[in-house]
């Protein structure tokens, strides 16, 4: 069974960055695929990032050039930079691996 725990969530002045990181356990990490979501207060969940086991990455248009998602195997994480970050980006981020969800972070951007 799969375990993920999103950690690096806070409070932060538009403009500046965060980095957020998922911690897996329970699977052979660099087996599978890893994504970030997110859902704003009366919104729908939503995909972030997403980069699979070889590396290759995906974005959201709303973060391409802005948002970055790595992984490192040896630690069984995976992270999402976030820089230049604007209001409309508060909300809950998770990640998702093999069907299997952590139980979030909040971002809240707010000057």
């Amino acid at each position: 069974q799969v375990q993920l725990v999103e950690s690096g969530g806070g409070l932060v002045q538009p403009g500046g960055s965060l980095r957020l990181s998922c911690a897996v356990s329970g699977r052979t990490f660099n087996n599978y695929g890893v994504g970030w979501y997110r859902q704003a207060p009366g919104k729908q969940r939503e995909p972030v990032a997403s980069i699979t086991n070889s590396g290759l990455t995906n974005y959201a248009d709303s973060v391409k050039g802005r948002f970055t998602i790595s992984r490192d195997n040896a630690k069984n994480t995976a992270y999402l930079q976030m820089n230049s970050l604007k209001p409309e980006d508060t909300a809950v981020y998770y990640c998702l691996m093999h069907g299997s969800w952590g139980q979030g972070t909040q971002v809240t951007v707010s000057s």
